[in-house]
């Protein structure tokens, strides 16, 4: 089945990944196009998880900082009568 944007392509894979591919999408019920496809889908995701996880690690540091000082900020530009508004 064929989605909007989808491109024809020609590629060399070795016989044995060719062999594989047909015998997976066969087991999975697909076209080579489509196993092909959800397997560079898969790959895609997990880079993507990846650079996010890597991102969280890296600004994670920076946004707590960030929070505890808008949390500060916040407070005081409340005043004193929110604790009190919180605690009913």
């Amino acid at each position: 089945m064929a989605f909007a944007g989808t491109k024809k392509v020609t590629i060399s894979v070795s016989g044995e990944l060719l062999a594989f591919a047909d015998r997976m999408a066969k087991e999975t019920g697909s076209t080579r196009s489509s196993f092909i496809s959800s397997v560079l889908n898969e790959v895609r995701e997990r880079e993507l998880e990846r650079l996010a996880a890597e991102g969280y690690r890296f600004f994670g540091s920076e946004a707590q900082e960030f929070a505890a000082a808008s949390g500060c900020a916040v407070a005081e530009a409340i005043g004193e009568g929110y604790d009190e508004h919180l605690q009913g």
